[in-house]
C-alpha cells in the first residue's frame, strides 16, 4: 500500500525550478511506494501502442480531461481533486523495470512512458523516477517513445539525446491549446504551451525526434487551433502528428463538465453540442475502437483540417483511431509515432 510522505521534496523550491513555473494553490499529499510490476500491455485498439509504463499515479497538471482519473478509485480515492492531489511515487520503477527487462520472454519492444499519467509532472524534479527509467532503457539499448504536458523533459535532453543515437527515442509533446491562458483554464498546472514548445525546439536540436500530439481534440473548443499548433510544432522541429478526440467516461464526465462551466460559462454550452454532434448525440462512447475518434460531418472536417495541414507542413500525420485501427497519412518518409521496432543487441 502506498504510504504517506509527512515532508515530500518541494520540486518548486529544488535545484530543478528552472524547469517549472508558479507552484499551484492545490494541497499537494504525496504517497511512496514499492511497486510490484511496471510495465503494463495495452490490448485496447483505441491505443497505438502496446507497452507502456507509468512511475506515477494521479498528477498534479490537473487537467479536466484526463481519462486515467479513473484509476484513482482503485486506490479508494475519487477521480476528481483526489486524482490532482494525491499522488503516488514508485519508487522502485527503475528496479523493477530492470527486472522485467531482464526477462527471457522480453523482447525489446518499444516502451511508451506516459501511457496514462504524466511522467514529467512537477514531482519529477526532485524524485527523478523517470530519469533512473530511461538510464535503464539506455543500458539495455530499449526504444522509449515518451508522451508529455512537461516542459521538465528538457531537463533530460543529454540522456534522451543518447537514447536516440544508441537505442532510439522519441518525445511526443502533448499540446492541446495554442493559447496559454486558454490551456491555464482547462488544464491548469500543466506546462505552458508556450513553453512546451521551447522543450520541443530543444530536444529536436539535440538529435531527438520529436512529435505532437493534439490530444484530446474538444469540439467547438480547440479544434480551430489544429493548423496553428501543427505549424509551431514543424518550426520547432516535430517530425509527426497525432490526434484523439476527447473522451469522457461517467467519472471523467462531470470533472470536465465543471470546469468548463467555470472558466467558460458563456461557450460551454456550445463545446457541450459540439461533443454532441461527434458522438451520436452522446457526451462518450465507450465501445472498445470508438473511445478516441469522433463520427459524422463535423468531425471528418477536423479529421481532413488536421490532414491537410500535416501535408501541407510535411509532417507525418496519424489519425488515431479509424475503425479500430491506426491509418497513416504519408507526406514523405513515415516515421511511426509509437513503434520503433525492436531494440538493438546490447553491446
Amino acid at each position: 500500500m502506498p504510504r504517506p510522505v509527512s515532508n515530500p521534496p518541494n520540486p518548486w523550491s529544488s535545484t530543478h525550478v528552472t524547469y517549472l513555473e508558479e507552484a499551484p494553490a492545490a494541497t499537494l499529499q504525496v504517497f511512496e511506494e514499492q511497486a510490484r510490476s511496471l510495465i503494463t500491455q495495452n490490448d485496447s485498439p483505441d491505443l497505438p501502442f502496446r507497452f507502456s509504463a507509468n512511475p506515477y499515479r494521479g498528477c498534479l497538471h490537473a487537467c479536466a480531461y484526463c481519462y486515467a482519473r479513473p484509476g484513482h478509485q482503485y486506490l479508494g480515492w475519487g477521480a476528481g481533486t483526489d486524482f490532482d492531489r494525491k499522488i503516488v511515487v514508485k519508487m522502485n520503477a527503475a528496479e523493477i523495470l530492470r527486472r522485467e527487462f531482464g526477462r527471457a520472454s522480453w523482447q525489446g519492444d518499444t516502451l511508451v512512458l506516459s501511457g496514462s499519467v504524466d511522467c514529467y509532472q512537477p514531482l519529477e524534479a526532485s524524485y527523478q523516477i523517470t530519469r533512473r527509467l530511461l538510464e535503464v532503457c539506455l543500458t539495455h539499448q530499449n526504444p522509449v517513445v515518451v508522451i508529455t504536458k512537461g516542459a521538465l523533459v528538457r531537463r533530460d535532453v543529454d540522456l534522451l539525446g543518447e537514447l536516440s543515437r544508441k537505442a532510439r527515442a522519441k518525445v511526443v509533446l502533448s499540446v492541446t491549446f495554442a493559447d496559454d491562458a486558454m490551456a491555464r483554464k482547462i488544464e491548469p498546472y500543466a506546462s505552458r504551451p508556450s513553453l512546451r514548445f521551447e522543450a520541443m525546439r530543444a530536444l529536436s536540436d539535440a538529435g531527438v525526434p520529436t512529435g505532437i500530439s493534439i490530444s484530446p481534440v474538444i469540439p467547438g473548443l480547440n479544434d480551430t487551433d489544429i493548423p496553428e499548433l501543427l505549424e509551431r510544432a514543424r518550426d520547432a522541429g516535430a517530425r509527426s502528428a497525432f490526434m484523439q478526440a476527447l473522451r469522457l467516461p461517467r467519472e471523467v464526465l462531470p470533472v470536465f463538465d465543471e470546469r468548463l462551466q467555470a472558466a467558460l460559462p458563456g461557450h460551454a454550452e456550445k463545446v457541450r453540442r459540439a461533443i454532441r454532434e461527434i458522438r451520436g448525440g452522446k457526451m462518450n462512447d465507450s465501445a472498445f475502437g470508438a473511445r478516441m475518434k469522433g463520427e459524422g460531418r463535423r468531425w471528418e472536417a477536423i479529421e481532413q483540417l488536421f490532414s491537410i495541414h500535416c501535408r501541407k507542413l510535411g509532417l507525418d500525420g496519424v489519425r488515431v483511431a479509424e475503425e479500430g485501427a491506426t491509418t497513416f497519412l504519408r507526406p514523405g518518409q513515415q516515421t511511426l509515432p509509437f513503434d520503433l521496432g525492436p531494440a538493438r543487441s546490447a553491446s
